[in-house]
């Protein structure tokens, strides 16, 4: 059996451009789930993600069509990763639909959800995912334009989602949000980033509060270093190499490592929790 923590070394490695394109990434995340076997436990369920494209998303995407699920996915312009994803989602013998847009932009979110509920018949679970972040060391040089663009996708992005897929989410549907050890911990040189994510915590906690009586479970995962396309397209090439050597496991997580805790609190094993985050971070102890 092959052991998921057994990590390959990170090649010295930058990208451009933020979206970043996982098939260029040296060596590439696991994110197939390949060592996951499903139990059937969202048979019949729609599933929609944001950011499913690559990374944690992908694994997430295909973590819930193993389970049986039809899964939606949304994703910016990345078509090749998304075309994979998609690959990988069918490979279960369940429906899988791309749908690529802005989640910033609250017109889109709209539409993405009646598309999903349109082809595939409702919604049960939500995961709203997709993110950004902007290496900026000089807090003085962080623009209002950065601010903004982080902003709408990483927070504003979950509330158009949400807002767009709450009519059609009932009774056992769940809400899970990614957020971050850096709303924990902070981030040095991520100050913008580590607000959005602080500001997705309490977002979890309160829209918890607020959905409890209809039935609906909203809950969080907070993830440490992982290996996604976020981390080339953000550093240099030297401070990729040593992404996640400085938690206690001394290597950075894989998405496959991570996706299992989105399936946990999305299905009935978690009908106990709600408002509540969860911490594949690593082994780092954030109390929160």
């Amino acid at each position: 059996m092959r052991l998921l923590g057994m990590s390959e070394d990170i090649a010295p490695q930058s990208q451009d451009e933020q979206p970043d394109l996982q098939s260029d990434m040296d060596p590439r995340p696991r994110g197939e789930m390949a060592e996951f076997r499903g139990s059937g436990r969202f048979t019949g369920s729609v599933v929609l993600i944001s950011g499913g494209d690559s990374g944690i998303g992908r694994a997430v995407a295909v973590g819930f069509a193993k389970e049986g699920a039809d899964v939606a996915i949304t994703y910016l312009n990345e078509h090749e990763d998304a075309q994979e994803t998609m690959r990988l989602i069918q490979q279960s013998g369940v429906r899988a639909m791309a749908i690529s847009g802005d989640i910033g932009d609250s017109a889109f979110c709209n539409d993405c959800v009646d598309q999903v509920v349109q082809a595939m018949g409702g919604l049960d679970v939500l995961v709203n995912n997709a993110a950004e972040q902007h290496v900026q060391p000089e807090f003085e040089q962080i623009t209002d334009e950065q601010i903004e663009r982080t902003f709408r996708t990483n927070i504003f992005g979950q509330f158009f989602l949400t807002r767009a897929a709450l009519p059609h989410l009932g009774q056992g549907s769940a809400i899970v949000n990614s957020t971050s050890v850096t709303a924990y911990k902070g981030s040095p040189a991520l100050v913008d980033y580590a607000a959005t994510k602080g500001a997705i915590v309490a977002f979890t906690r309160s829209l918890a509060m607020q959905l409890v009586e209809r039935g609906i479970r909203v809950n969080a995962v907070a993830p440490g270093p992982i290996w996604t396309p976020l981390i080339p397209a953000s550093y240099t090439p030297e401070a990729t190499a040593e992404h996640g050597k400085n938690v206690p496991m001394q290597r950075p997580g894989q998405p496959d490592e991570v996706a299992p805790c989105y399936l946990f609190l999305a299905s009935a094993e978690a009908s106990y929790m709600t408002g509540q985050v969860m911490h594949p971070n690593g082994g780092t102890v954030v109390n929160g």
